[in-house]
């Protein structure tokens, strides 16, 4: 009878671990790689002015901020008014097309967003808009605050 005999099963049920570490390290990384942390340091100073239909943007990714007003200075006093793009002060208003048709190139779906204080000269807007329309930047949206 020795030679018939069931053999039982030899083997550990339990679920090998080794391969967590990775597994873990690469989700790690894809989110560091694909998550999008803007934050820009606002250098002037910007109160929206208000409108009654606005529309939200969806697509945070495709927008490129452009802030006009007044410059924020030390002691919470405003200088005249200056561009800004992303984190940059802009000096001169013809560098906006340059800046722009590169971002352009970057995104060709790129929302050009203007933030502009409410009391800002409507000529340094038109100038801004003649730059965005000659860097081939068609789509621009004026940031708002909804009226209540």
């Amino acid at each position: 009878m020795g030679k018939f005999e069931k053999k039982s099963a030899k083997s550990d049920p339990t679920i090998s671990l080794t391969a967590m570490p990775d597994i873990i390290f690469m989700l790690l990384i894809f989110f560091m790689v694909t998550t999008v942390l803007r934050e820009v340091t606002l250098q002037v100073q910007v109160d929206f002015t208000r409108a009654e239909n606005i529309e939200k943007i969806e697509q945070k990714r495709l927008v490129s901020y452009i802030y006009v007003g007044p410059e924020k200075l030390q002691g919470n006093k405003v200088g005249n008014t200056k561009i800004q793009i992303d984190d940059s002060i802009i000096e001169d208003v013809g560098a906006v097309q340059q800046l722009m048709y590169d971002k352009l190139q970057e995104q060709p779906k790129i929302i050009v967003s203007l933030r502009v204080h409410d009391e800002t000269e409507f000529g340094i807007v038109t100038d801004i808009q003649e730059e965005l329309r000659d860097a081939g930047t068609l789509r621009i949206n004026y940031s708002t605050q909804q009226e209540q």
